[in-house]
């Protein structure tokens, strides 16, 4: 199932619709395209969106009022636990990098000594008679 454009039709004044298309004609896009940015504004912050003069702008700037981006307090030790936190999952991932590099090690002498293999000892042949008398103490 698409996404299907819906159109929106409301009416405005004749001084909104002339400050709408000089808006758009300053942004070089067409007077839709206002439409659809403000809308998509308004969609992505849930309908939270304030329309502001420019001049109230930088008064908002200022710090007359809350900034943007908000900003809170992190009490010092939050954040020296976070990085001992942070200090901790690097010397963890050191250390499986070196327990990756033993396996392999590992692995690697395992197959090299599987194509070392020179002589393979049977228990029956130590057990069998020899020429050599046995060792005895006495």
């Amino acid at each position: 199932m698409g996404n299907k454009n819906k159109t929106i039709s409301f009416r405005v004044n004749e001084d909104a619709f002339e400050t709408l298309r000089e808006i758009a004609e300053e942004r070089d896009i067409s007077l839709s395209a206002v439409f659809r940015d403000y809308v998509d504004t308004l969609v992505a912050h849930d309908g939270q969106v304030q329309v502001v003069p420019e001049h109230e702008l930088e008064t908002l700037r200022d710090g007359e009022e809350q900034s943007f981006p908000p900003t809170i307090e992190v009490p010092k030790s939050f954040i020296r636990e976070h990085e001992r936190l942070e200090l901790e999952a690097d010397h963890l991932r050191e250390q499986l990098e070196e327990h990756k590099r033993y396996v392999n090690y590992l692995h690697e002498q395992l197959e090299s000594d599987d194509d070392d293999v020179e002589e393979v000892i049977q228990l029956e042949d130590l057990d069998a008679p020899s020429d050599e008398p046995p060792f005895r103490l006495g």
